[in-house]
């Protein structure tokens, strides 16, 4: 029944209402393709770790003294730190933790065929082999970091070498399926090109260092070897509300045990200050995508309430009308609701073809997935519900335009 005198006014309008339909469609190929970033961003940072990140705190000590034994250093000083109060264990790593950047990685291959197909192929893509990122560290730094054990054991105390490579290793899930795809991995013995390495444990996961792509960001391993360098890190793990005096107490009685080291106060952190270090460009970003789509929808708001309070002006003498002819005020509301509504979803059909557009540049450009096809309802449902928000304001008045007042007017 609305239909005919809305659609003879958009005629009437071609101009203003093409721009209006231009702007939503511009807001819904943008806001699609920026919620979109937002997701992937905030999936990012949501990344688990597979390690207790809310109990532990880390801090790096560097030894300056010549001729001083690192391991017997590093023995000494853990003793130290376990006898802090609040510390349940402490352990020292060579390298570094999930999100710490600072990666170790090596290459494994599930057998020597597999590495000969490497070799043939100059590449591991297609062999079978894996490049995991490789976690080093004193007993007991499974428990310490908290690593969910989901099949094997721990190392044993003779397993742990100080020299050399060890015979045995800890891999995560990950790892395990990517090596030996449908098999169990449990028992099988690694090929690193000199050594076999045979696999007691699997841990359910466990972090790069450095995040490379969804697909290979779990490939670790962890290794029972003793660090042999004069600077190391130190993990301890407590409480999580112990932890920043942990640390204070930790930097206190390593220098009183050895006032001839370096402790980096850049490198003496919680692991949840590790984190957000790493994430921070990405927490910056997600503000930013954040920011530009809200704006995006304020100014096309913006512009919905601006035309429709321009045209209940400019009807004022038509509405006038209709209420004397009968249309009640429902009756004039919902004439501008539809009238909006018609208007935006040609906007939206629009829209969702130029998303795609969007996205395949962003694809091609910065090596942004596809644009799942469930945004582009979302997209829809929000620029529906803005455009009726928008416009309610507008359409109130207009429905409480009295009948005498608007047959008169001018």
């Amino acid at each position: 029944m609305q239909l005919r005198p809305i659609l003879s006014t958009l005629r009437r309008h071609k101009l203003t209402a093409s721009l209006l339909v231009l702007q939503a469609a511009l807001t819904c190929a943008i806001v699609c393709n920026v919620v979109f970033m937002i997701a992937n961003r905030v999936q990012r940072i949501s990344v688990p770790t597979g390690i207790a990140e809310n109990e532990l705190s880390v801090i790096h000590s560097a030894a300056i003294e010549k001729g001083e034994n690192p391991q017997a250093r590093h023995t000494a000083d853990l003793a130290v730190l376990r006898g802090i109060p609040g510390v349940q264990s402490a352990v020292a790593v060579s390298y570094s933790l999930p999100l710490d950047q600072s990666e170790s990685s090596n290459g494994i291959c599930p057998s020597k065929q597999a590495l000969d197909r490497a070799m043939q192929l100059n590449s591991i893509e297609g062999s079978g082999c894996m490049e995991p990122a490789v976690y080093d560290g004193t007993p007991g730094l499974i428990a310490t970091l908290g690593l969910h054990l989901v099949a094997g054991r721990d190392f044993r105390p003779d397993e742990y070498v100080s020299e050399g490579k060890p015979s045995v290793a800890v891999v995560t899930r990950a790892l395990a399926q990517h090596l030996y795809p449908g098999q169990q991995a449990l028992g099988q013995s690694m090929y690193d090109g000199d050594n076999y390495i045979r696999i007691v444990g699997i841990v359910d996961k466990f972090l790069r260092p450095n995040l490379r792509k969804p697909g290979v960001d779990d490939d670790s391993m962890v290794w029972p070897q003793r660090p042999d360098q004069s600077g190391v890190l130190y993990v301890m793990r407590s409480v999580s509300q112990d932890r920043g005096r942990v640390l204070q107490a930790a930097s206190a009685a390593l220098l009183k045990a050895s006032p001839g080291r370096l402790i980096d106060p850049k490198r003496m952190q919680t692991y949840t200050e590790i984190r957000a270090a790493y994430f921070q460009r990405d927490t910056t970003m997600i503000g930013l995508l954040i920011a530009s789509a809200l704006g995006l929808l304020f100014v096309t708001a913006l512009g919905i309430t601006g035309l429709a309070n321009f045209w209940v002006q400019q009807r004022t003498r038509s509405i006038g009308i209709r209420r004397a002819i009968g249309a009640t005020r429902g009756d004039i509301l919902r004439y501008f609701q539809i009238e909006n509504f018609l208007i935006v979803t040609g906007g939206i059909g629009l829209g969702m073809l130029l998303a795609f557009a969007l996205n395949l540049g962003l694809m091609t450009h910065y090596e942004l997935p596809r644009l799942p096809l469930f945004y582009l309802p979302i997209g829809a449902l929000t620029l529906w519900l803005l455009g009726q928000l928008a416009v309610l304001g507008p359409a109130l008045r207009a429905a409480a335009v009295p009948p005498v007042v608007a047959t008169r007017s001018v």
